[in-house]
């Protein structure tokens, strides 16, 4: 549905897209991933035609937007990092206005400005002017506005960004709602929203790609190995063994890269067991546990997490551009 091409765009001396390359399937939702500053924005500008790039093409449905800017165009619903509202207007004028200008015909706009409504909640405020909303409902507005001409693509920039905790799970499960209805473009630098939402992931970084997967696979072609959470406490309800006595005993396990060891108020200590590629020493944890006369309260293995993985390929810096 989506293809980028070998995109890049340069401001003099400055590249703040790098030959970037993805597509998008249809039905899908890609998240967008990087730091503040790796190029997202720009990405998407370029990917809904409102910046045109030094060097690449994207197509859009099989149009190309710079051959075929008004075929492509129809095709896209867009909601940039600041929604562009009208505050003097109330909800349902406004969406009828831009139903219109998206070409939406007269006699179907009732109706597509209340789908739009009904499926982003917002009947309750269709009366209410924007300027008096708060800024979940008018992120609602934004998105609200995006796919009122029904766009078989959505193309959504950094949408909880200024939002409090409780709003971005909002728009969150709007957005996750859209899933197979819309193909869409989701860039954001908050981890939780990618994992709960996306299907696939492209990881930006000085405005290049530095993977491409689902969030489950990226940690594998890291080599990344699992995190084991060990928990124990002394035979016969006794204190536990000291953390010293519990991280030398697990590190000396074949496939164990590292041990961090802590001990809580009730005397159960807690292990944290880092393995290495293709490691899965949980039953070798179990068994030294038993031959040292512990009591094995919990042993559990975790894959390696986004936010690991993000973490390891940006380095856990700012973008450039």
């Amino acid at each position: 549905m989506i293809s980028v091409d070998h995109l890049s765009k340069r401001y003099g001396s400055v590249t703040a897209v790098d030959d970037l390359s993805f597509e998008v399937r249809e039905g899908e939702v890609l998240g967008l991933l990087g730091p503040n500053g790796a190029g997202k924005t720009t990405t998407l500008r370029m990917v809904t035609g409102f910046l045109p790039p030094s060097k690449g093409r994207v197509s859009i449905g099989g149009f190309d937007l710079l051959s075929q800017p008004v075929q492509a165009k129809r095709k896209l619903g867009y909601l940039p990092e600041q929604p562009p509202l009208y505050p003097e207007m109330t909800v349902r004028r406004y969406l009828g206005f831009v139903a219109a200008l998206k070409d939406v015909p007269p006699r179907k706009v009732p109706a597509a400005v209340g789908l739009a409504m009904k499926r982003t909640r917002l009947e309750d405020v269709a009366g209410s002017r924007i300027a008096t909303l708060s800024k979940g409902f008018r992120q609602r507005v934004g998105l609200a506005q995006a796919i009122v001409h029904e766009p078989p693509v959505l193309v959504l920039d950094e949408p909880t960004s200024s939002l409090d905790p409780k709003q971005r799970v909002e728009v969150r499960e709007l957005i996750a709602s859209l899933r197979g209805r819309h193909t869409v473009i989701l860039s954001t630098h908050i981890l939780p929203e990618v994992s709960d939402v996306a299907d696939r992931v492209v990881i930006i970084h000085h405005g290049r790609t530095v993977a491409v997967d689902t969030p489950a696979r990226l940690g594998e072609r890291l080599g990344a190995g699992r995190t084991v959470r060990v928990e124990i406490r002394g035979a016969g309800g006794a204190s536990g063994p000291s953390p010293g006595d519990v991280r030398s005993a697990l590190a000396g396990l074949p496939g164990v890269s590292d041990v961090n060891a802590s001990a809580a108020l009730d005397g159960t200590l807690e292990a944290r067991v880092e393995t290495g590629p293709d490691a899965d020493v949980r039953p070798d944890i179990a068994a030294l546990v038993v031959a040292r006369g512990w009591r094995l309260l919990g042993l559990t293995g975790e894959p390696r997490s986004l936010e690991d993985v993000f973490l390891a390929l940006t380095g856990g810096g700012e973008g450039s551009a």
